[in-house]
């Protein structure tokens, strides 16, 4: 109940008045928080390829094997980190206006007034340029991933976003471009069925963080963003059990399949650390109402995080002990 009038009272609450502008150098805190350091969690996916190449392209108990790798694979978390804080400030010029009907969003940077549009415009030119710049300096297809985030990126904010199921799938797809760009990064193959399990958790997310604004905004959900008007709880609970079950089944799949793991199947013992994770982030949504923002979920929540750490050392310990082929 407190929480429902909370939220009533949050979307009540009139616009928050735009204040003065401070100078250019005060605005350089507005302009780090208008980045979204928190969401850059999400770029962690350019180390899928490397964790899953264990004993291919690098063995662990070599650092001169790995060490090179996870330098590549770092420059280019940073380059998505710079191109995605872009796409941000690109995204909230945009909904400026929409983002001071929310109640948390509206205490963005832009949407406050703490930063300014000229400022937000040339930040995130200045970042996208370096961005795809390194990218090609790194290795030439990983640039053009790069180009293809920003592309899935960029006509997401100006069109996807309004298409109901397209805007979901957009956001989807973002997460395998990095997911792709990471293996590119290092030069290492991947099995398909990683970057479908990638597609599928994406979409699982992605569709509770629609469920979770709905709830949030209640009434005034079409008034932040038009095309929540297009769906229902109902219908994202549907949607949301088809990929979670999707979701686990892909990821069993890929852990007696893919070529490029232990032909004794010992990749299986992943997947109740994948079973918990689901099943955790289930009790989060509906138990507790969180949802809207995945990354702080994750980096919150101290059972997922313990969970998603010892999947990533289960899964290299099993590689490295079980060599595929």
């Amino acid at each position: 109940m407190e929480e429902t009038r909370a939220r009533s009272s949050a979307l009540a609450a009139p616009p928050r008045p735009v204040a003065a502008r401070p100078s250019l150098w005060r605005q350089l805190p507005a302009l780090a928080r208008g980045l979204r350091p928190r969401q850059w969690a999400k770029n962690g996916l350019v180390y899928l390829a490397f964790v899953f190449s264990a004993n291919q392209a690098w063995r662990p108990a070599a650092p001169d094997t790995w060490l090179p790798l996870v330098g590549k694979d770092t420059l280019a978390f940073a380059l998505f980190c710079a191109l995605a804080g872009a796409e941000y400030l690109f995204n909230d010029l945009r909904d400026i206006e929409s983002d001071r009907l929310h109640p948390r969003k509206r205490h963005r940077p832009l949407a406050s007034g703490e930063l300014s549009p000229a400022l937000a415009v040339a930040a995130a030119l200045i970042l996208a340029a370096a961005a795809l710049a390194g990218g090609f300096a790194i290795e030439w297809r990983f640039g053009l991933a790069l180009v293809v985030y920003a592309v899935v990126a960029t006509t997401y904010s100006l069109a996807l976003k309004h298409l109901v199921v397209l805007d979901i799938l957009a956001v989807a797809a973002g997460f395998v471009v990095r997911a792709v760009a990471g293996a590119l990064a290092i030069d290492v193959p991947v099995s398909p069925w990683l970057y479908m399990v990638t597609v599928l958790g994406a979409l699982f997310i992605s569709i509770y963080k629609r469920r979770h604004e709905l709830l949030l905004l209640e009434d005034g959900a079409a008034d932040h963003r038009p095309i929540l008007a297009e769906y229902t709880v109902p219908l994202l609970d549907q949607m949301g059990s088809i990929v979670t079950a999707s979701t686990v089944i892909a990821y069993a799949l890929y852990t007696f399949t893919a070529d490029n793991l232990p032909r004794n199947h010992a990749m299986m013992l992943t997947v109740p650390f994948v079973l918990y994770g689901v099943f955790r982030y289930l009790y989060l949504v509906y138990a507790r109402g969180e949802g809207g923002n995945p990354e702080e979920v994750l980096l919150r929540d101290i059972p997922l995080l313990i969970d998603v750490a010892l999947w990533l050392v289960a899964s290299v310990v099993l590689l490295a002990a079980y060599r595929s082929g």
